[in-house]
């Protein structure tokens, strides 16, 4: 099973602020669509929370450090570690799983991850969540592709 980052950056690798993505693209959104409809995506809570709701065509995973937290939600599952959600993708023969973020997850999720799906938007803005220092050491890149708003950089890991 393929485990992929995919995430958005501004030219500074900010990621979000106060709670959310510092921009609006609705080019952007369409690609992430297009890209992870139809696999699972492991978020954290507060990244969940952020969107308001599960999103469609996708089994969402949660994690939260709470093993008691639970939505009323169809197609969303909470782990309370990456492990655990990768153990289950494994399990019900995932081809691929997307993990779409917060911060503190990419940052784990970076030591496991196959591939960097790394969508570089054209503009800097404040924030306060960024994305994880990339050892290029670590990762080459495979494939670049250019649109209107952005460029998306796909890295494997060599």
């Amino acid at each position: 099973m393929e485990k992929i980052i995919i995430a958005a950056l501004a030219k500074n690798n900010v990621i979000g602020k106060d709670g959310g993505i510092p921009w609006h693209s609705k080019e952007e959104l369409q690609y992430f669509k297009n890209t992870t409809m139809g696999f699972p995506i492991i978020m954290g809570r507060k990244t969940f929370e952020s969107i308001g709701k599960p999103l469609k065509g996708r089994l969402n995973i949660v994690l939260s450090s709470n093993g008691e937290l639970k939505y009323e939600y169809e197609n969303v599952i909470v782990f309370t570690g990456l492990t655990e959600a990768y153990n289950y993708c494994e399990k019900e023969k995932y081809d691929k799983v997307f993990i779409i973020g917060g911060g503190k997850i990419y940052q784990t999720a970076i030591e496991t991850a196959d591939v960097l799906q790394l969508t570089y938007m054209n503009l800097d803005v404040a924030g306060d969540t960024y994305f994880p220092e990339i050892d290029l050491k670590r990762w080459k890149t495979e494939s670049i592709q250019k649109y209107n708003e952005f460029e998306v950089h796909r890295f494997i890991r060599n």
